[in-house]
Parts: C-alpha cells; structure tokens; sequence
C-alpha cells in the first residue's frame, strides 16, 4: 500500500519540490490551526531536529510561517501559509486524477467490489 501511495504521490510532489518529510509537514498544516515544533515532530515520526529542517525549508520557500503563539508567548507556531495550500490542493488534485484515471481502466464489477470494500473500511471500529 505504501509503494502504492508512494508511486502516486512522489511525482506530484516532486513536481512542487516538496519532499515525502515536507509533504507530510504540509498535509499537517492544512488541517488548521497553528501547530508547535513537538507536534509536528511527534505526528510526523520525525526526530525533532529533521523537523525543524524541514519546516525551515518550508517557511523558505513560502509555504508556511512561524508566528508566536498568541495564548503563550513563549511557544512558536506552525501554519500554513497561502503558497502551501495552494501546493495542497495541487498535489492532492493530481493525485485524485492519476487514482481517477486508474480506476477507470478497472471492470465496474470490480470498481463496485473495490467501493464495498472501502465503504466496509471505513465503517469498521478503529
């Protein structure tokens, strides 16, 4: 499964310039809010130090920003910056058009075996 999602979403990053590690940061970042240095480290598996590199290439390139955090001075947050959404929404689109593509060269009985699989998935207790 992972060689799977790999093989599509390589390329769609790559073409970004975003690595596997940045890509994962950004897919963090877009789901809201500010996040600190030890969340992003500890959602993304990343040693502390990899993470900041990767965030620092990031703020870099424009696709996210550090701002203090407003309840605790002390606390520097993460966010999604404009650029970086935009990176997200591209990539996640290409990727939904190579799947979409995929999918349509499958026999309809085995896409509607495939959708009740997934719909079995995704109704099944975690």
């Amino acid at each position: 499964m992972d060689r799977a999602v790999a093989t599509a979403l390589v390329p769609a990053t790559a073409s970004e310039g975003v690595s596997r590690d940045g890509w994962r940061v950004l897919l963090m970042l877009s789901r809201g809010g500010g996040r600190s240095m030890g969340e992003i480290a500890g959602h993304t598996a990343l040693p502390a130090p990899t993470a900041t590199r990767v965030v620092d290439r990031l703020v870099a390139a424009g696709m996210a920003y550090r701002r203090h955090d407003p309840v605790d001075r002390r606390r520097v947050l993460v966010h999604l910056a404009a650029d970086g959404r935009a990176v997200v929404e591209r990539v996640c689109g290409m990727v939904e058009r190579k799947v979409g593509a995929a999918l349509g060269a499958v026999h309809p009985r085995e896409r509607a075996q495939l959708a009740d699989l997934l719909a079995h998935l995704a109704d099944a207790p975690a």
